[in-house]
């Protein structure tokens, strides 16, 4: 299971921070610390960081906007609420939540100065944190109740629906009507049930001396509301807040020039281990081939210095360099009438042969062989004939037939073709 360092920092710059470690299901991994922000870095380990800052310097609101999400969003939001707000938006960061059911895009604004000196504050103490999360999202939202959440001199509300926002220095009661909470309980009618509004019901959450502070309060509400359920937090607020943005409330104001910079490295790292043996298998195949062809090249430079060395013994004479071992050895075995004359001229025959048996109109008058070429004289009734003759030689692949000279005697055409080895 994930586990989750939670930080809530100050109110203000250099008041000690508080940390919990919880993980994914709500269950505490470790008691409440407090104490100067770098001490909490020492708690991290293996842990994510979630980092909740005061609600006072966040607005949170709602908008109903078509874009789905993503870059194209978040640069639409600041032209979207520009009336809304009363510093230059310029001024101002704008992060966006998940899109509710209801359709509204919940939005969270910090000034890009309150920004700066968060991150400062965790640069400074060494900390790097996944989200930043204003702790007003660290009030459960249940539809169909009211939450509120003492914290100190503020507090922190939320309708279960699309309204959510924090005070300080007021009371429970002065919470709720700003909320329009006590008008709607107050103004609902028995006689006209079509108009009536459901009772509401409270939810609170304070720590035991605050539920003391606020008695007379809680008891008003009472018999405004149809109920009112308190429930202490001896061990303080923040395990609270923690444990519900650690099941993934909240917004992230970790976003646009303040996200994670998305890149190859990002990308790559969930695959980086396979990827590292694919390549590492790429290097070694890579570098066995490299090596063979090495081998080879050697072998072949070898073979190459042994022939010439052979060749000169045979022909001293002959200085040039040896590009074609294999057309040079029958060469010489062609000046030397060795077996290559008949391995040439008894199958050149046979290929003309067939040739001819095509084309039995044609006839041969005369066949001569010298140094590898046989030169065959021949008439036929027409060029196309002796064209397809010649073709029919050279298809094989192993000789190459080459019509020297045409001309027509008397209605025969009398012709001289040469054929040779492929490639000689």
């Amino acid at each position: 299971m994930a586990e989750f360092l939670v930080i809530r920092l100050g109110s203000k710059s250099g008041q000690d921070a508080h940390w919990i470690a919880v993980d994914g299901n709500g269950a505490r991994r470790s008691p409440t610390a407090t104490g100067p922000l770098a001490e909490a870095a020492g708690d991290i380990g293996d842990r994510t960081v979630i980092v909740l800052v005061p609600a006072t310097s966040v607005l949170t609101m709602t908008v109903d906007m078509p874009i789905r999400g993503g870059s194209r969003l978040l640069a639409a939001l600041p032209y979207a609420l520009e009336e809304n707000l009363a510093e230059d938006v310029e001024k101002l960061h704008f992060a966006a939540g998940t899109r509710r059911q209801s359709g509204q895009v919940p939005v969270a604004v910090v000034s890009h100065l309150q920004m700066r000196d968060w991150l400062e504050q965790l640069a400074d103490a060494g900390i790097s944190a996944a989200q930043i999360i204003a702790e007003i999202h660290g009030l459960a939202s249940i539809p169909g109740t009211m939450s509120l959440l003492v914290a100190e001199d503020q507090i922190l509300f939320n309708d279960g629906d699309d309204v959510e926002f924090a005070m300080q220095g007021v009371k429970p009661s002065d919470v709720l009507a700003v909320a329009g909470a006590l008008d709607d309980a107050s103004g609902s009618s028995v006689s006209d049930p079509d108009d009536a509004i459901a009772p509401r019901h409270l939810l609170v959450y304070c720590e035991p001396e605050d539920e003391e502070r606020f008695t007379h309060d809680w008891n008003a509400l009472r018999q405004e509301l149809a109920s009112v359920d308190i429930n202490l937090l001896p061990d303080g607020i923040l395990p609270r807040l923690a444990v519900t943005v650690a099941a993934g409330r909240g917004i992230n104001l970790l976003q646009g020039r303040y996200g994670e910079k998305t890149g190859f490295a990002t990308v790559f790292q969930p695959w980086r281990y396979v990827a590292m043996l694919l390549l590492t298998l790429g290097l070694v195949g890579l570098g066995g081939k490299a090596v063979d062809y090495y081998r080879l090249v050697q072998d072949e430079a070898a073979l190459k210095a042994q022939f010439t060395l052979e060749y000169r013994e045979i022909r001293p004479g002959d200085t040039r360099e040896i590009v074609d071992p294999i057309g040079t050895v029958n060469s010489i075995r062609r000046s030397l009438g060795g077996p290559t004359a008949s391995q040439v001229f008894l199958p050149s025959l046979l290929a003309l042969g067939r040739a001819l048996q095509q084309h039995s109109t044609a006839e041969i008058e005369a066949i001569s062989y010298r140094a590898g070429v046989i030169d065959v004289r021949l008439t036929a009734p027409d060029v196309a004939t002796l064209d397809s003759i010649q073709k029919l030689v050279s298809e094989s692949g192993r000789f190459s037939a080459s019509i020297q000279s045409t001309d027509q005697v008397g209605d025969r055409i009398s012709s001289r073709i040469q054929i040779r080895e492929a490639g000689a």
